[in-house]
């Protein structure tokens, strides 16, 4: 099983050093949406506003999103390409599969992780203690991690790029709306409350909340737990075809 997924990982390495396009888009895109963030809490009346106590989690979210939408777009057309059917047909199983695709693209995201928490840190001049750093970059991460995993099992379930598309904002809406990143969720309806549950955001605000004296392991274990549920989903409704 270990040779199959260094396999898959490999492959898919070297699939992405010749999408360099792909690979550019991944780098450049934080960096570009963190700077228009930066000018836009810079323009607001900050007095009446703490950009200090948000911009953590929206850079969260700009991990999240473009790690969720590149990666299920690239899954669903590594199944166009019927590169998944020649791995089902040369004997590789569907969790060495997933396996290999989460480590390999978690190169990807470990790299867009570290940009987003640096510019943050710089440009808002958050002062992070090595400490909280770690912290953040550890929260940031997994929820890198998570968003592959959740871009493989959304793919799973669509034939073409078209059919993906309606799903990204089945996943991102929730993050933004019903993980406490803007407005408490006690505050909103019980049902909306139970929603959060299901967002990764949720988890992951929970622990950058608690980032410093008062950091909570337990919230990045949930963040594990989440992850670890939605890479067994993605092992189990992997298929050959759709």
């Amino acid at each position: 099983m270990l040779n199959q997924i260094l396999a898959v990982v490999r492959r898919v390495l070297q699939q992405l050093v010749r999408d360099r396009r792909f690979l550019a888009l991944s780098m450049i895109a934080p960096v570009v949406i963190i700077y228009m963030i930066y000018i836009f809490f810079d323009a607001v009346n900050r007095p009446l506003f703490n950009e200090k106590e948000f911009v953590p989690g929206v850079a969260a979210f700009i991990v999240h999103f473009l790690t969720y939408v590149l990666c299920s777009i690239a899954l669903v057309r590594e199944r166009t390409q019927d590169t998944m059917t020649r791995m089902f047909v040369s004997g590789y199983r569907r969790s060495s599969i997933i396996g290999g695709y989460v480590i390999a693209y978690s190169l990807v995201a470990t790299a867009q992780s570290l940009i987003v928490l640096t510019m943050l840190n710089v440009l808002f001049e958050l002062e992070y203690t090595m400490s909280e750093f770690l912290q953040m970059y550890l929260i940031i991460w997994l929820l890198a991690i998570i968003s592959i995993a959740l871009g493989i099992f959304v793919s799973n379930f669509a034939r073409n790029e078209g059919q993906v598309l309606p799903m990204i904002p089945l996943i991102l809406v929730p993050s933004v709306f019903f993980s406490g990143m803007i407005v408490n969720v006690s505050q909103m309806p019980d049902w909306t409350q139970v929603l959060s549950y299901t967002t990764p955001m949720y988890y992951a605000e929970s622990a950058i909340n608690t980032v410093g004296s008062a950091f909570e392991p337990v919230q990045v274990l949930y963040l594990v737990g989440y992850g670890v549920i939605v890479m067994v989903l993605g092992v189990f409704t992997l298929r050959e075809q759709m």
